[in-house]
């Protein structure tokens, strides 16, 4: 049985500078956060790993991620499917593309082959839904700057996880959600160090807001 309380109270095992402490990393301080999950709950944990690695992100694992039994894992790939398939349509329509070119959908054209083409073999369908920040995103992609369109599209993901999170204390939704936004924070520390360490900063007040059982610093 995973150790809820426990993994949480120790996050997020970084600096007083918001950065890894020596010799740690995004993958070590994974394996710490699992050394004390079920079986079950590790499982889950890798499953969003996965699909926070992108190269997963086909048919197939969204229709299993908006079946799978863990409510964080099917809202959070919901959004993401929405947001990337919302992404790919504002950049077919501003380069002049095909309507639909490139997008991920579980509907199957005419020509479908469900053995070869390895999307949903059962012949299920699986659907985004209603994509409820549609506009705030095209107003984000319709930027100048492409560094603070990445920004404020990974602001606009991590508002999301918190929302899915909100009323999570002492679960493994509230793990998943800190290792979702880990991934975000990890990202900048590469790519814009200054950024990276805001990320992680705004990570560690809300692990400690919710540890203290307030659900403090939301975006």
């Amino acid at each position: 049985m995973s150790n809820y309380e426990y993994i949480i109270s120790s996050l997020p095992w970084l600096s007083k500078g918001f950065v890894y402490r020596d010799g740690s990393d995004f993958d070590s301080t994974i394996e710490e956060i699992r050394r004390d999950l079920s079986e079950k709950d590790s499982a889950v944990l890798d499953f969003l790993l996965k699909g926070l690695g992108g190269e997963a992100l086909d048919g197939n694992f969204y229709n299993e991620a908006l079946h799978h039994s863990d409510r964080f894992i099917r809202e959070y790939f919901r959004f993401d499917l929405n947001r990337r398939n919302a992404q790919v349509e504002y950049l077919n329509s501003a380069l002049g593309r095909e309507e639909g070119e490139d997008m991920i959908t579980g509907e199957a054209g005419p020509d479908a082959d469900f053995i070869t083409d390895r999307l949903d073999t059962d012949l299920a369908r699986f659907s985004g839904g209603e994509f409820e920040e549609r506009q705030r995103l095209e107003d984000i992609l319709s930027g100048d700057d492409l560094l603070e369109r990445e920004k404020n599209i990974d602001d606009l993901v991590w508002e999301k996880i918190n929302s899915l999170t909100i009323f999570n204390y002492f679960d493994i939704d509230a793990i998943l959600g800190y290792v979702a936004k880990l991934r975000i924070a990890d990202r900048w520390l590469r790519l814009d160090p200054e950024a990276g360490r805001e990320k992680f900063a705004q990570l560690v007040a809300e692990v400690k807001g919710t540890f203290k059982g307030i659900n403090s610093n939301n975006i």
